[in-house]
C-alpha cells in the first residue's frame, strides 16, 4: 500500500472546493431564505471523534451550521462516520441507515455521507451500493482531507460516489480546519495506522500503515492549543510508542517531555499503548511531570501465552507484568487499564484461567472488556473451526466482568478519606448542583461545592476546565463521590 504525501497544490484544491462550496451552499439558503445545517454521528474512538471534528470543521468553512442549534428543523446534511472494530457499531449504522430512507423520501435534498473505518470493509460498501442506494458520498479515513472536493463532485454528478482508495496519505493536521467539541479538552493524532496485525484487528486495513505526523508541526498545534487556553490534551495514535516523527529521528518519550514542559496545560494524556513498545523511559517521564496523567492505558487481550501467539500480540505474560510491575514502583498512586477479549478462536477454560489469573495479579483499576466477533478480511475471522460457542463466551464473559468489577470498586475505595487534585468536566449527570471531573489517575469524581466555596454567576459549566482539590468521601462501582475543598484557576 502506498504512502503519498499530500501536496500543497493537493491543498489548493480542498481550498478551492470549500469556497465553491461556501457559495453553493449560501446561494441555496438565499433562495429558501433558511440556512443550510448538518447533523454528525461519530462511532467508535478516539480518533474518530479527532476525524470528526475536522468534519465539523469544514462544513462551518461551508457555511453550514450545527443542527441542534436549530430546534425543530431536520438537518440538510447527515454524515456518519463509522467504526469497524466492534460488530455493533456496524449494526447500529444500517440501523440508522434504515430510518434516513424516510427522511430522504420526504426531502430529496437531504445529503446522506457515510464515512470512517468500515468503508474500507469491501462488504459493507457492497451493502450500502446495494441496500442503501439514496447514500450521497462513501468515502474511507485516509480521504478525510478531501472531503470538500469529493462532496463538491458529489452534488455535481448527482448520484452516489463511493471514493475508497488504496493510498495512505500523509496530511498535515495543521492544514486541516477543525472545530473542537470540548471547551477544555484537545484531541491531538500523532501518528496514524498501525503496523501491528493483531489478527482480530481490523484496524491496519481500515486505518492503513504507521504513518507519523512531523514533530515540529505537533509541538506548533500544541503551543497554539496552549495559548487559547486549553487545560487538557490527548496525544492519539494506534500505538502512540511507536510514534518516530515524519522524518523518522523522533520519539514518543522525547514529544511526550515536550509536551510536559508545556505548563499551561494542566492535564496531558495518550492513548494507546501497546505492551511491545512502551519502556521504561516512558514510565520515568509520567513520574518526573505533574501535569502527565498517571494512568496507563495497557492493553492486554489475553492471560495465555498460547492465546496471544495465535492473536500475533508479540509478548508473553512474563513480559506484560514486569512492565506493569514497574509501572507500580514508579507511580504508586497511578492506575492501570486495559482491553481484554473474551472467546478468541480457539480459546479453553484454561486459557480463559490464565486471563482470569493476570487479572488478579494486576489488579487492574478498569478494563474494556469485550466479546470476541470475527472482523471481516482478518486471520482470525477465518478461524471459523475453533469459533467458541455464545453461550460459552457469555460465561466466562460475565465471571471476568464480576471479578474486573470487584477490583475497579477496591481501586475507587482507596481513594476515600484523599484530598487530590481533580480537573473539573463540567455537570455531572447523576444529579443536580453536582460536578465530574477525573483525577491524574483517571478515576471519575462526582463531587459537590459547599456554599462557601460557590462562584457567583457560575452555572455548573463555567466550572468546566478548572482545577479543584477534592477530598472523596464515598466510593461507588464506578466513580468516587467528594466535596470540594479548593478551587484553582481563580
Amino acid at each position: 500500500m502506498a504512502i503519498i504525501k499530500v501536496t500543497d497544490d493537493d491543498i489548493k484544491v480542498q481550498s478551492d472546493s470549500l469556497a465553491q462550496l461556501r457559495e453553493y451552499f449560501s446561494m441555496r439558503a438565499m433562495e429558501r431564505g433558511s440556512s443550510f445545517t448538518y447533523d454528525i454521528h461519530t462511532y467508535g474512538c478516539q480518533l474518530n471523534e479527532s476525524d470528526s471534528e475536522k468534519i465539523i470543521g469544514m462544513f462551518q468553512q461551508m457555511g453550514l451550521s450545527d443542527n441542534k442549534d436549530h430546534e425543530g428543523k431536520d438537518p440538510d446534511v447527515v454524515l456518519l462516520n463509522t467504526c469497524a472494530v466492534r460488530e455493533n457499531a456496524e449494526d447500529r449504522l444500517f440501523g440508522n441507515l434504515g430510518e434516513f430512507k424516510k427522511t430522504k423520501r420526504s426531502n430529496k435534498d437531504l445529503i446522506i455521507v457515510v464515512c470512517g473505518c468500515m468503508m474500507k470493509v469491501e462488504e459493507n460498501v457492497n451493502r450500502i451500493k446495494k441496500s442503501f442506494p439514496y447514500v450521497d458520498l462513501v468515502f474511507d479515513p485516509q480521504q478525510l482531507h478531501r472531503f470538500p472536493e469529493l462532496l463538491k463532485e458529489s452534488l455535481n454528478i448527482k448520484k452516489q460516489l463511493v471514493n475508497v482508495g488504496t493510498e495512505d496519505y500523509i496530511a498535515d493536521d495543521s492544514l486541516i480546519p477543525i472545530a473542537r467539541q470540548r471547551k477544555f479538552r484537545a484531541l491531538v493524532p500523532i501518528m496514524y495506522g498501525c503496523n501491528n496485525f493483531c489478527t482480530y484487528c481490523i484496524v491496519p486495513y481500515a486505518r492503513g500503515r504507521e504513518r507519523s505526523r512531523d514533530f515540529n508541526s505537533i509541538i506548533d498545534e500544541l503551543k497554539t492549543l496552549e495559548s487559547q487556553g486549553y487545560k487538557e490534551v490527548m496525544l492519539l495514535g494506534q500505538n502512540v510508542n511507536s510514534y518516530m516523527g515524519e522524518d523518522g529521528k523522533h520519539t514518543f518519550p522525547e514529544l511526550l517531555r515536550a509536551a510536559a514542559e508545556m505548563k499551561g496545560f494542566s492535564r496531558i494524556r495518550f492513548m494507546s499503548s501497546h505492551p511491545k513498545d512502551i519502556n521504561a523511559e516512558v514510565i520515568d517521564i509520567m513520574a518526573s511531570y505533574d501535569n502527565l496523567e498517571t494512568h496507563l492505558h495497557l492493553p492486554l487481550q489475553s492471560g495465555s501465552d498460547r492465546i496471544l501467539k495465535l492473536m500475533n500480540r508479540p509478548y508473553n505474560i512474563e513480559q506484560y507484568m514486569s512492565t506493569v510491575e514497574l509501572f507500580r514502583s514508579k507511580i504508586p498512586d497511578g492506575a492501570i487499564s486495559t482491553d481484554i477479549i473474551v472467546g478468541f478462536p480457539g480459546e479453553t477454560e484454561e486459557d480463559f484461567q490464565h486471563t482470569l489469573d493476570v487479572v488478579k495479579t494486576a489488579r487492574f483499576d478498569s478494563a474494556f472488556t469485550f466479546q470476541y466477533s470475527p472482523r471481516p478480511g482478518t486471520k482470525a475471522a477465518a478461524m471459523k473451526d475453533d469459533f467458541i460457542s455464545h453461550d460459552v463466551v457469555t460465561e466466562r464473559f460475565g465471571r471476568l466482568l464480576s471479578l474486573q468489577n470487584e477490583l475497579t470498586f477496591d481501586s475507587n475505595k482507596a481513594k476515600v478519606g484523599k484530598v487530590e487534585e481533580v480537573l473539573i468536566e463540567g455537570e455531572s449527570s447523576t444529579a443536580p448542583d453536582i460536578l465530574t471531573g477525573r483525577t491524574r489517575s483517571n478515576h471519575l469524581i462526582n463531587f459537590t461545592i459547599p456554599d462557601e466555596l460557590k462562584v457567583q454567576g457560575y452555572s455548573a459549566n463555567d466550572y468546566e476546565g478548572k482545577l479543584c482539590t477534592v477530598k472523596f468521601t464515598n466510593a461507588r462501582p464506578y466513580s468516587v463521590d467528594g466535596v470540594m475543598e479548593s478551587l484553582k484557576n481563580e
